[in-house]
């Protein structure tokens, strides 16, 4: 199968084609949770993406309330350390076991499945990258706050930044349940546990 690469570029892209996501069809997300092969495993699964997609709009909610005035620099400092490097760590050990242990089984599965997870591993290493950037402006941004001077410019590329990220994140995570959440539901999860 050849797909056009700005089709499936994580930063173009505003949903995965009925090509890549073959099985979405079958298995609307209206009815996942009725299906009799959701277990704890895709409970779990949509459950940590869950959990990611609120620490994300946390993280971008209390961004903007520092930056129109409603908390102080103090308190978004407290926050905003713990807060990030906890999204960090949690969102790295999520990619990491699905890249070294799900995604190789469930293209073990069905040979159909590999040109979803090529997208998805693709989409790791853009949200890698936009981690890595999103670190470096709250480092900036934080030794900003230490300096005499204006540091709305710091908080500014820190909120951009981080901003894409998560927007990038939660379309992946969409992109990604369509994938992973049918293909559960079609092949049963110890297939793939």
């Amino acid at each position: 199968m050849i797909l056009s690469p700005a089709s499936v570029l994580l930063p173009d892209r505003t949903g995965l084609s009925d090509e890549i996501a073959y099985l979405r069809a079958a298995y609307p997300a209206a009815k996942w949770q009725s299906h009799r092969n959701y277990g704890e495993l895709t409970a779990f699964w949509l459950h940590v993406h869950a959990s990611l997609r609120e620490q994300a709009a946390r993280l971008d909610g209390m961004t903007a309330s520092f930056r129109e005035g409603r908390m102080a620099v103090g308190a978004f400092q407290a926050a905003v350390v713990p807060g990030l490097n906890h999204f960090l760590h949690h969102l790295s050990g999520h990619h990491g076991i699905e890249d070294q242990a799900y995604f190789p089984k469930f293209r073990a599965l069905d040979p159909r499945m590999a040109a979803g997870f090529d997208v998805l591993e693709s989409d790791h290493g853009i949200i890698h990258a936009g981690l890595e950037a999103t670190l470096d402006a709250a480092r900036t941004m934080l030794r900003a706050f230490g300096m005499p001077g204006d540091s709305r410019p710091a908080v500014d590329a820190y909120a951009g930044t981080s901003h894409i990220l998560f927007a990038q994140l939660v379309r992946h995570l969409a992109d990604e349940e369509e994938i992973v959440i049918p293909a559960m539901l079609e092949h049963g999860e110890r297939r793939v546990s």
